[in-house]
Order: C-alpha cells, then sequence, then structure tokens
C-alpha cells in the first residue's frame, strides 16, 4: 500500500479530521459552533471504536496545539468537556472490565519484570525483521507519528501532581526526553527526521485522518491520565510501561530500519531510545518505588496504568497483525483517499 505523501503545513495545529460516526460529528459540530451541535447522543458507541476514539483524540488535542480555525477558547468549553467526561468514563471503565484488578506489591513486582522481557516474537517489528516491507513499515511510523511528534507531552502534564523524589525523577525523563536542552534533539524531532527518511510528511497531525482506533486509544490513555490528578498512578504506570520494554523494542526497530536498507539517520530516533531508555527504565522505577512508598494507595493505580498501556499496545499489535495476514492496509482507507494532494 502507498501511502501519499501530504503537503507540509505551515500551521500550528492540523486542520479537522472527519467525523467517524454521531459521536464525532457531534463534538466537531460544537467546535465549529454549528446548530445542533446540542443535540443528545442517541447511540452507545463502542469504547475502542472510530467514532469513541477519534472524538476523545479531537478533545484532548485541544489541550496541546488545537486545530486550524477552532477557536482556541474551545478547550475550555462546557459543552465539550460535559461530553469528553462521557466518554472517558465509558473508555475507562471499558478498559477496568478488560484488565485483571488484582494489584498489591508483589503484583507490581510481577508486571515490572514482565515490561523488562524481550518483545514478542508475534509483533509486528519481527515480522517485519523476516519479511522486509518498506509499505508496511512506513504504516507503522504513520501510526506512532500521532504519539512520537508529541513525545512526552502527554506525561508532561503530571508534574505539577507530583512531588518530593517521584517528580524529580519524572521531571529527569522528561528532561531527556526534550533534548536535554538541546534544541533539535528532542526525541519529537528525531522522529521528525524519520518521517522524512521514510517520504512521509513530519508535520504535526498530518496522518489523522488515517490512523485507526487502536492507535487512538493508545494516546488517549496517556492523555486521559495525564489531564486527571486522579489518575497520576496510572499515568506513572503508563510510562513506566515505554520506558521499561523501550530498550528491547527499539533494539528491533534498529534492526527493521537496516533489513530495510535505511541509513544511519533514519535509525537515529531508535537508537536514541536504546540507550536513553536503557537509563529511564532505572530512574522509572525509582520513581515507582518513591511514589507508592509516599502514595501506598496509589499502587492499584500504577499497576492499572502498567496493564491498562500494555493492553492496548497489544491490541494495535493485533490490528496491525491481521490487517497484513489479510492483506490490506493497517490504515484506514477513507483516510488514505483523503491525504491525497
Amino acid at each position: 500500500m502507498t501511502i501519499p505523501q501530504a503537503p507540509v503545513r505551515s500551521t500550528a495545529g492540523p486542520a479537522l479530521p472527519s467525523a467517524r460516526g454521531p459521536v464525532s460529528d457531534r463534538l466537531m459540530a460544537m467546535l465549529r459552533d454549528e446548530v445542533g451541535a446540542q443535540t443528545p447522543l442517541i447511540s452507545e458507541p463502542d469504547a475502542f471504536g472510530d467514532d469513541l476514539q477519534l472524538a476523545l483524540y479531537v478533545a484532548y488535542e485541544l489541550h496541546y496545539r488545537g486545530f486550524t480555525g477552532v477557536d482556541p477558547d474551545k478547550e475550555w468549553d462546557p459543552d465539550v468537556l460535559t461530553l469528553r467526561r462521557e466518554l472517558e468514563t465509558r473508555f475507562e471503565q471499558a478498559l477496568r472490565d478488560l484488565v485483571d484488578p488484582h494489584a498489591d506489591a508483589a503484583a507490581l513486582s510481577a508486571e515490572l519484570a514482565a515490561l523488562g522481557g524481550p518483545p514478542s516474537d508475534a509483533g509486528p517489528a519481527a515480522h517485519l525483521i523476516c519479511h522486509p516491507d518498506l509499505g508496511r513499515l512506513r504504516e507503522i511510523v504513520v501510526h506512532r507519528s500521532l504519539y512520537h511528534l508529541k513525545e512526552a507531552d502527554p506525561q508532561a502534564f503530571v508534574l505539577p501532581r507530583l512531588s518530593g523524589p517521584a517528580k524529580s525523577f519524572v521531571a529527569a525523563v522528561e528532561f531527556d526526553e526534550y533534548g536535554g536542552g538541546d534544541p533539535g534533539r528532542s526525541h519529537s524531532d528525531l522522529f521528525a527526521e524519520l518521517m522524512r527518511d521514510l517520504e512521509l510528511d513530519p508535520a504535526y497531525g498530518a496522518y489523522l485522518e488515517q490512523v485507526p482506533a487502536p492507535m487512538l486509544a493508545v494516546v488517549n490513555l496517556m492523555s486521559y491520565c495525564g489531564l486527571h490528578r486522579r489518575l497520576r498512578g496510572a499515568l506513572i504506570g503508563q510510562l513506566a510501561t515505554v520506558e521499561l520494554s523501550s530498550p528491547l523494542s527499539s533494539q528491533r526497530m534498529v534492526r527493521v530500519l537496516r533489513a530495510h536498507g535505511c541509513g544511519a539517520r533514519a535509525e537515529h530516533f531508535y537508537a536514541e531510545h536504546v540507550v536513553a531508555d536503557a537509563v529511564h527504565e532505572r530512574v522509572m522505577r525509582e520513581a515507582i518505588a518513591e511514589l507508592v512508598t509516599a502514595e501506598p494507595d496509589l499502587l492499584a493505580d500504577v499497576v492499572f496504568g502498567i496493564r491498562a498501556a500494555s493492553l492496548l499496545d497489544q491490541r494495535l499489535d493485533e490490528h496491525l497483525r491481521r490487517s497484513w495476514q489479510e492483506g490490506r492496509t493497517s490504515l484506514r482507507q477513507q483516510g488514505l483517499e483523503n491525504s491525497q494532494p
């Protein structure tokens, strides 16, 4: 599948995407101040489906860079926040229905140990090492662009909600994610370079139309936990999931890029994570230890954050694998059509 390269945009925020159902259609109408935006929802959207996940993603994006043509004051519009809250409740309940509710110190230790293990041999990266396919590699990068072009931003929301050593440890990880004070070295900048080398558009949000619900849900969990003080423990669990699993999974992605004949510049993003996240793994273990010592009631939320993030990562991997097994793109066909220059 050929992914067309969209024209690079000069605006800070992307255009509003097309609605994918009645819920996202209602939200878009609210953001455009159209008549009828306040009509009650008449459906129970799938908590993991395109309609609900797109609506959540768009609502959260108002707290990041917003959208071209949308009034910045919509970030705090009461009707938008009321709708977002309803969708968040459904999303969280669906996650809690699927993850193991048992959480104690032994469970936390087991989850952290599992995160440090090797990535699955059934994952998409392992598939691409054995069966190189540049189109499928580019699909993975398109999916991941929704997070990596704003890497560390969702987790930054948690910093003012922490205190003591845990806050210092998480801040140290975030500092590295933003390039350690060196402009152009932030991980989002390195990912943009990777996209350019693969002839993809590195503009923020350029591929929102194409990315389906499984990847939207991965990013939405970060934003949800980051924006709610109640879920600060879950956000630390989500961040630990990324940092503890990243060194080995990044090594595998370096192998993928080499198998596809990509150069050192293309490898740089993942090679950087092999080194940086090996340090972050230790720092996040210390952050969790300090957090649950200072606030023991947050231990269950940390475990929930790890399990929910792992579940959504698995769902994304399954979507990629199933799509490729069926000989089709893992991206939305409608989005591909709409992105033609």
